[in-house]
């Protein structure tokens, strides 16, 4: 069986960590599974929204802590191996936010340092009711600083920094409050509530989406002004797209778009 398994449904690529045995930890035969996925989905235009989620108990518990252990056996107790598995893991994340298609994240169990990390790289994410959310690594001695990259990009610098010095966990609701997830729903309804969104996201005009969520992360690393002007480029751009439009006539007309993309 697959450590990574994936399944396509009306343009929605389903991925599953399935490892539940280690809580999907983020091994680096998974750190490599999940590289190889982004890489053929941000390659397949029929894909149009992308769903991550895990098997059994939890959706994903970080690093794998045995395996890290194993890399210290080397001369240079580890430098080198640990330099290549954080490098790995930050391209990994990187390419989340560099896949054309939208990725949420369904969420169960536990999601703890860099598991917490992919959530909160993770364009969207929806968890269910129960679902706790850390960045644990102080209680070990190690402070999750990679982790920290994308947590503090979603929610606010004292929230973060508390979560990160306390080791902590913190409950669902609060994740949806301070911005970590967008929504919260009872377990049972975790699966059909994420699809529902993703095939929402998938309904758009593709092309409008690609550029769009492109602009979005470029921008909300500009100065203000500079945003605005990027950003108005964008709109020109994408106002020239003859699917954008057919989407203005058929609003206008009242009708249904007939987009080709």
């Amino acid at each position: 069986m697959a450590i990574l398994e994936r399944s396509d449904t009306n343009a929605v690529a389903h991925l599953t960590l399935n490892t539940p045995e280690k809580l999907n930890a983020l091994s680096d035969e998974m750190l490599a599974a999940l590289q190889n996925q982004f890489d053929e989905i941000k390659e397949t235009p029929a894909i149009r929204a992308v769903v991550i989620k895990g098997a059994g108990k939890a959706f994903c518990a970080g690093h794998d802590l045995k395996q890290m252990t194993a890399g210290r056996q080397s001369d240079d107790g580890g430098k080198a191996y640990f330099k290549d598995l954080f490098d790995r893991c930050a391209t990994m994340m990187m390419s989340v936010q560099q896949l054309p298609q939208p990725v949420i994240a369904q969420v169960h169990g536990i999601a703890t340092a860099a598991g917490c990390q992919l959530v909160a790289s993770c364009d969207m994410a929806v968890a269910a009711e129960g679902t706790r959310f850390g960045v644990n690594g102080v209680n070990i001695g190690l402070f999750c600083s990679t982790p920290m990259v994308a947590l503090s990009r979603n929610v606010p610098r004292k929230q973060a920094f508390e979560m990160l010095s306390t080791g902590q966990f913190i409950q669902a609701e609060k994740a949806e409050a301070i911005g970590l997830i967008n929504k919260v729903v009872p377990h049972e309804e975790l699966e059909d509530a994420t699809s529902e969104l993703a095939e929402m996201v998938a309904g758009k005009l593709s092309a409008a989406v690609k550029i769009g969520k492109q602009a979005f992360y470029e921008q909300i690393q500009m100065p203000l002004s500079d945003a605005y002007s990027y950003t108005g480029d964008v709109m020109v751009e994408n106002m020239l797209y003859r699917d954008t439009e057919e989407g203005i006539a058929a609003f206008l007309e009242k009708r249904p778009p007939n987009w080709q993309q």
